[in-house]
């Protein structure tokens, strides 16, 4: 791949543009020796490239790992020779990682035979969006390295994105912006957190339908970025929390609400190779339909939550949305 630069910049930040790839990935690659300009392998990430100056990169080569057994199934609701589109089942982490010792989603993907080498020489699978291990739901998978980048470029100009589905407690007031940043938590690693100077965090939620004794509720989720836990972090900090969601401050057993009854439900994206706009729906697993089947009202349930009214409902022209920008919600 040749990328001509139009400006005098870095380039570790130049190609992070060009790639759609993260600075981190970049330097890898950089330091790695896989880049040169002029023919001449550059190894710095701050070189400073010139305009008009030609940068070649030659992807490495992956290292092939064994995957694990798998004892799980993955819904496939599309594919071609671009795109996998498939219903994450919940409990199924994403990437393998040193404390992962079950099978995960890359490990299933690597026995469907769907391989994508990435910048960093290692094998990704073409996973271009990750959902938590307890969230279910649509993820859209690249089968080759051009679909790849064009729909990473799709996440960073919010052509492509998810509404999402959730069961919370208490009801919300209002359908709600909140717009607050979100970094590590300080005082647990394992949680995030609204930090002031963080890295900036917005998510839209609207309030669906209420159960019958009114003290939970289903909403839609919409995310303007994509932090780690932003969901969950900014629905704590409206003090207010997902069913099952015991890490970020709700109480039950886990007998009654067994995971975290959050679930993507709706996927849009521009075809990476044909331009076509596309749009694809997760039906809602099992353990949470029974749920609401139990305490909500069913009769209006199906029209509610269409995926066309989903879509009008995240319509912020109204002047009906209010934000919430700094500290916590007091309601």
């Amino acid at each position: 791949m040749v990328y001509e630069a139009q400006k005098d910049e870095r380039l570790d930040k130049f190609l992070a543009r060009q790639m759609n790839q993260s600075r981190s990935q970049i330097e890898r690659l950089i330091k790695g020796g896989y880049v040169k300009i002029d023919g001449k392998s550059i190894t710095k990430p701050g070189y400073k490239v010139r305009s008009l100056e030609r940068v070649e990169v030659e992807l490495p080569t992956p290292k092939p790992t064994e995957p694990k057994e798998v004892d799980f199934e993955v819904e496939k609701l599309y594919e071609d020779e671009d795109i996998l589109v498939i219903n994450k089942p919940a409990g199924v982490v994403v990437h393998p990682a040193p404390s992962v010792q079950e099978p995960t989603l890359v490990d299933w993907l690597k026995q469907e035979n769907i391989i994508l080498s990435t910048i960093s020489g290692e094998e990704r699978h073409g996973i271009v969006h990750r959902l938590d291990k307890e969230t279910s739901g649509v993820m859209v998978v690249a089968k080759n390295n051009d679909a790849h980048q064009r729909l990473s470029a799709q996440l960073q100009d919010k052509s492509m994105g998810r509404y999402y589905l959730a069961l919370i407690t208490p009801p919300l007031k209002e359908d709600i912006i909140v717009d607050r940043p979100i970094a590590r938590n300080p005082k647990n690693r394992l949680k995030m957190a609204i930090v002031e100077g963080g890295r900036e965090a917005k998510s839209a939620f609207k309030k669906i339908l209420e159960s019958k004794n009114g003290k939970t509720e289903l909403i839609a989720a919409k995310l303007f970025t994509g932090r780690t836990h932003q969901i969950r972090t900014h629905l704590a900090s409206l003090h207010r929390h997902i069913l099952g969601d015991s890490l970020y401050g709700f109480k039950s057993k886990k007998d009654t609400i067994p995971r975290v009854f959050l679930h993507a439900y709706v996927l849009y994206l521009i075809h990476p190779r044909r331009a076509q706009a596309m749009r694809f729906v997760a039906p809602l697993p099992e353990d949470m339909r029974s749920y609401i089947q139990k305490h909500f009202d069913m009769e209006r349930f199906d029209e509610k939550i269409d995926p066309d009214s989903i879509d009008k409902q995240f319509d912020f022209s109204s002047g009906m949305w209010r934000t919430a920008k700094t500290g916590q919600a007091k309601g």
